[in-house]
């Protein structure tokens, strides 16, 4: 057996039945090993702002490497079942959610393929806002420019290699404003 590495992002900034966003994100990572992921780490907790801001309350933000014997589309599956178990309902795109489990990385998988994978990271933010690909595209075409996201992967893949573009995590963070990263606040567990 296998298992591929993955990164995980977590967020919540709505109650969900199993309680407070933090509590959300840890009952999630159960979840996942309750699937047969094995959690190798689990970044602190962030505090962020909703992501468009003024969308909502503010985020609970976090990141996990998990291993498994999964395919990407399984991790997939995985990832919105549990979205769904936690009342995910997907009705705006970057809404309010009661939690969000984003497939960063799956070990070094460029898919579908480069070039999709490029018009879906070059796409200008007014376009990202009203199209949601249909393929799962890999990386996550926007972990380069975000933060909340950037900062808690730090805390658990900090040696991690984006396949495209040969950046670490942080030089990835490098090129994001610091006025922008200090609103990623980390929380007391």
């Amino acid at each position: 057996m296998t298992l591929a590495k993955m990164i995980i992002a977590m967020g919540s900034n709505q109650k969900s039945a199993m309680g407070s966003p933090k509590v959300t994100l840890r009952q999630a990572a159960e979840s996942l090993t309750s699937r047969g992921g094995v959690i190798r780490k689990l970044s602190t907790f962030y505090q962020t702002p909703c992501f468009p801001a003024g969308a909502g309350p503010d985020y609970v933000n976090a990141a996990l490497l998990l291993d498994a014997d999964w395919t990407p589309a399984e991790a997939m599956g995985h990832l919105h079942a549990i979205e769904l178990e936690f009342g995910r309902e997907r009705v705006q795109r970057w809404g309010q959610r009661t939690l969000d489990l984003d497939l960063i990385a799956f070990d070094d998988v460029v898919s579908p393929d480069l070039e999709t994978y490029e018009v879906w990271r070059d796409l200008a933010p007014d376009v990202q806002k009203m199209r949601a690909p249909t393929d799962l595209i890999l990386p996550h075409p926007r972990v380069q420019d975000r933060a909340f996201v950037l900062v808690p992967m730090l805390d658990v893949a900090g040696d991690w290699v984006h396949p495209v573009s040969g950046l670490s995590v942080q030089r990835m963070l490098d090129s994001i404003s610091s006025s922008e990263i200090s609103q990623v606040i980390p929380l007391k567990r």
